[in-house]
């Protein structure tokens, strides 16, 4: 049977997990930038969902808010690219979750407003 070879203390110290440096300056950058990005994102479905309320109590056709909906949800990442200075930051997920928090947030307000607010006639 062979002999388990010993490791030198040299060699034992060189394998040892080592974290990687933090950028905290970056993080803090980066998830202030996302911050502001959700604060346009929520002022955009607020002013969204008001709007399909309206027009949906108005008497017109429910694929009239529903189009408006899809357009600026297809527009608001060029319009976060001009509010937002750093934007270029945003990874693909950052994105996502913007525009996810756009679209269920419209749906969840339009929704609230139908079955809650009067019609307006």
């Amino acid at each position: 049977m062979a002999k388990k070879v010993r490791r030198k203390p040299e060699e034992e110290a060189a394998a040892a997990f080592e974290f990687p440096h933090f950028d905290e300056d970056a993080f803090a950058v980066k998830e202030f930038e996302l911050g502001r990005g959700l604060a346009v994102i929520g002022v955009i479905t607020l002013g969204l969902g008001l709007l399909s309320w309206a027009i949906s109590t108005a008497g017109t056709s429910v694929w009239v808010p529903l189009g408006i909906g899809i357009v600026t949800l297809i527009l608001s990442p060029f319009l976060l690219q001009r509010v937002v200075s750093r934007s270029g930051l945003y990874t693909k997920g950052d994105w996502a979750g913007l525009l996810a928090m756009e679209f269920f947030g419209w749906f969840g307000l339009w929704f609230l407003l139908l079955n809650v607010a009067p019609a307006i006639h």
